[in-house]
């Protein structure tokens, strides 16, 4: 986004071109978030028929000064920037505006021509700018807030030093403070910290008297060397940290050296871990925060599963069970539900078991034992999965019924003593023995008991 060098080379291109010449044409954007507090006709009148005496910057903004006030100020935001016509400025990807469309662009939100046919517009992509009308700029925010410039107003050394000094907060925040210096912004701040091998979260007053000329220098430097190019950055030195600071985490280096990313001040930071290394008490604070973060850690690995919730009882006792019973649960798929019965459901199957093979009698005896003992497993499973079971052994007995007609049902009804079958009990049917279950009442009666004696 546009920095001091950004701002600084299109100042230079409108003090070069367009300072002493008169302003014949504007025409403003109905833009209310852009425009600000001046209406478009307003701030259009306000500028026809003026004059240009220069430009001016402090920081990241810039303004017009025309003849007699008032005087358009520019805050580039993100993606503001200058464009005369026929004159090559610098372009920054997030607000280049292709040479190939239309004149102005369609992201104009001022557009002046001067009395000598010469025309230059303000545009924004992303309409965080502000363009507003003000009749004394420096008397007012925000450039009555900034500090001083870090081009036209370099601090002394011995200031810089004292300034630091005063200041508890991490050195990347303080840089990016456009009240303690204006005009240095997230990719400058980045450059000039690492060039000065200075970590960006080392507090500002317990930089070392030789880091703070390294900085004060480096700060300057990166200013001269950007305006040098025209605020071009594919011209920026090559081992700038500039030119990766917005790749991947892992992806990044610069000379051979590893890039990593923080956040400091709500910004991404770029460093190299490598040259780039936390001082005196920061580093013992580092260092204690990284061994309590491993201690959370491992602390939290090591109660992993313990604090877990725990399975169902039903389900445990699925995966205790034999391998005949987990089988059975799988084939029917609901193996969570067919967990074993409750205690009261496993009394309740066994007198039911010996009451159908003392009622069944002779050959049909020995087999209903064993259905007995198989169904005794599915009788009343545990609360969870009752209703699903019960709704998949009604579907059973409906087909059984289906297939069996009137026979099936007589069976499922609890044989009298006298009216024996011929034919023995097919396997299937032990499937009907939950249902009896359920209706185990009349097993229980004594007038039955006592026919059968």
């Amino acid at each position: 986004m546009p920095e001091l060098p950004e701002v600084e080379t299109a100042r230079r291109a409108l003090q070069e071109h367009c300072a002493g010449k008169r302003i014949v044409k504007c025409a403003a954007a109905e833009d209310t978030k852009v425009i600000d507090g001046v209406a478009r006709d307003r701030l259009e009148e306000a500028l026809v028929g003026r004059t240009i005496d220069a430009a001016r910057r402090k920081g990241k903004n810039l303004w017009i000064e025309l003849d007699s006030p008032p005087h358009p100020t520019f805050q580039f935001g993100m993606a503001g920037a200058i464009y005369i016509k026929g004159v090559e400025l610098s372009k920054y990807k997030r607000s280049a505006v292709s040479s190939t469309e239309e004149w102005p662009s369609k992201y104009s939100k001022l557009f002046v021509q001067m009395d000598d046919g010469l025309e230059f517009s303000f545009t924004d992509k992303r309409r965080f700018a502000k363009i507003r009308l003000v009749d004394n700029p420096e008397a007012v925010p925000p450039i009555s807030e900034l500090g001083p410039d870090a081009l036209f107003e370099p601090m002394k050394l011995d200031d810089f030093m004292k300034s630091l000094g005063r200041k508890n907060v991490p050195i990347k925040s303080l840089l990016l403070d456009q009240s303690f210096i204006s005009g240095i912004g997230n990719w400058m701040a980045d450059e000039v910290l690492y060039q000065a091998r200075i970590h960006p979260m080392q507090t500002a007053s317990k930089i070392s008297k030789d880091k703070c000329a390294a900085l004060h220098l480096c700060i300057k430097e990166v200013i001269d060397k950007s305006l040098e190019v025209g605020a071009d950055s594919s011209q920026f030195p090559e081992n700038w940290i500039f030119h990766s600071r917005e790749k991947k985490p892992g992806k990044a280096f610069v000379d051979g050296k590893k890039i990593d990313f923080i956040t400091v001040g709500g910004r991404t930071s770029a460093y190299v871990p490598e040259l780039q290394k936390l001082d005196g008490a920061d580093a013992a604070t580092s260092r204690s925060k990284r061994s309590e973060d491993k201690g959370n850690d491992d602390d939290k690995k090591s109660r992993k599963g313990t604090d877990a919730p725990k399975p169902a009882k039903g389900r445990v006792k699925v995966a205790k069970g034999s391998s005949g019973k987990a089988a059975n649960a799988s084939d029917d798929g609901d193996e969570e539900e067919e967990a074993k019965p409750a205690k009261r459901g496993r009394k309740l199957s066994a007198k039911v078991a010996n009451v159908s093979t003392k009622n069944a009698g002779g050959t049909q005896g020995n087999e209903a034992t064993d259905e007995d003992q198989e169904a005794e497993e599915d009788v009343k499973p545990a609360k969870r999965g009752r209703k699903q079971i019960e709704k998949t052994v009604k579907g059973s007995s409906k087909e059984a019924d289906r297939e069996d007609g009137d026979e099936e049902a007589d069976d499922k009804i609890e044989a009298k003593p006298g009216k024996r079958r011929g034919q023995k009990t097919q396997p299937t049917e032990a499937k009907s023995l939950p249902n009896e279950v359920q209706d185990a009442g009349p097993a229980r009666r004594p007038q039955r008991k006592a026919r059968q004696t």
